[in-house]
């Protein structure tokens, strides 16, 4: 799974992508600072089979504080877009191809409105941050009417004349965006199309694209820099149709760093903080952490951990399920306890698990059971979430 931290230059995308995974992007106040695409490891939470188990757990690819299990997801911060991107200009090419992959994007406006659509720093109120919004939906929309339309005629006489399924042909064209048949259908369905593509307009191919990026890449929009943002701009962004979050990625980003450094405790997504060492800062440092605070008490969290947590599991549906080999150990054959946790669609079945364990033991699937209640389960039998099951293969 990869999700894209998108937006015009200079609204906070490197700050909210370090925030998120602590991996560093080179920051500053200046258009175009993110270059190479930065790609790093955020986390979602969810609640740990092992709480109320005697001892540990000992996970292998993720982290267990407190019976919440902390389950790795890949964030790639691209390169800054800008108006006519799918045109080439700024960085846009280099923008839209980082974006090829992504599951879902997390766009990052600046909800002070204090940098313009080219990313040139002014002063808070100076923009409308709904602009910010509307530009980036029209240029990733041209972006895949540009790639539908290459050999526009080619494709249509497949269609047309040889009988080939306009969802399979749209699928291929589009298959480097990851983008399905199911994804082609579910954007047709709701479009009053003519039957022949020859007919298609630019306009219905617009439209088209805009209903694939709905259904393939949906977008969250993070209203950044909430903590100096005129009000009135977080209740404009709330009122539009993608879903919103105020957040403040460097206030998440200087808790990140004072936990790290072991001045205070705080765990991603809580609503406070404690101070561990409060010798060691100094007065502005102090009076810094009184602001987040009170951000905190306000909003009750940064909004940060929220934005990653509400694509994987409310975007992109994903439940967490933990493959075991001794369904009544909940080890693996090392001996460690839930060792691991994966992110299943859910509707995942028990062989989709085990072709996600290794294509081997899927293709050599035999059954599972359900280590909670000991019951075998067949392999169209539907994952749930927090499941711990065994797949037994002939391997």
């Amino acid at each position: 799974m990869e999700i894209g931290v998108v937006g015009k230059p200079n609204v906070g995308k490197s700050t909210f992508f370090s925030a998120s995974t602590l991996a560093k992007a080179e920051i500053a106040s200046y258009p175009f600072t993110t270059i190479e695409a930065n790609r790093g490891v955020a986390y979602v939470r969810a609640e740990c089979p092992c709480k109320g188990m005697e001892g540990d757990c000992s996970p292998k690819h993720s982290k267990c504080v407190d019976g919440i299990r902390y389950i790795p997801v890949e964030l790639i911060d691209v390169a800054g877009l800008v108006p006519d991107a799918h045109q080439g200009k700024g960085l846009g090419n280099k923008f839209l191809d980082d974006l090829s992959a992504a599951d879902a994007l997390i766009h990052i406006v600046d909800a002070s409105g204090a940098t313009d659509l080219e990313g040139n720093p002014g002063n808070v109120g100076d923009n409308d941050p709904m602009d910010e919004v509307q530009f980036l939906r029209d240029e990733i929309a041209l972006w895949i009417r540009d790639i539908i339309k290459r050999d526009w005629n080619k494709m249509t006489r497949h269609v047309d004349l040889e009988g080939l399924k306009v969802e399979k042909a749209l699928a291929e064209r589009l298959s480097g965006l990851k983008v399905n048949e199911y994804d082609v259908h579910a954007a047709l369905r709701h479009l009053d199309l003519d039957e022949k593509t020859a007919k298609w307009s630019d306009e219905d191919l617009l439209t088209l694209s805009r209903s694939i990026r709905k259904v393939s890449k949906p977008i969250m929009i993070v209203a950044n820099k909430a903590d100096i943002a005129p009000a009135e701009n977080i209740e404009a962004l709330n009122g539009l149709e993608d879903p919103v979050i105020p957040a403040s990625g460097e206030y998440e980003l200087a808790l990140r760093k004072a936990t790290d450094a072991g001045l205070i405790a705080y765990n991603p997504g809580e609503d406070g903080f404690e101070i561990l060492k409060t010798e060691e800062l100094s007065t502005a440092q102090l009076h810094a952490l009184e602001r987040i605070a009170a951000f905190l008490k306000e909003g009750g969290t940064t909004g940060v951990q929220n934005v990653i947590e509400q694509v994987v599991f409310e975007f992109l549906d994903r439940i967490v399920v933990y493959p075991v080999e001794d369904e009544h150990k909940y080890t693996d054959k090392d001996g460690n306890v839930l060792p691991d946790a994966f992110l299943m669609p859910r509707g995942s079945t028990a062989k989709d698990l085990a072709f996600k364990v290794h294509t081997e033991i899927g293709e050599h699937f035999i059954r599972a059971i359900n280590a909670r209640t000991q019951r075998i389960m067949g392999g169209d039998h539907e994952l749930e979430d927090g499941d711990i099951v065994k797949i037994v293969a002939h391997v």
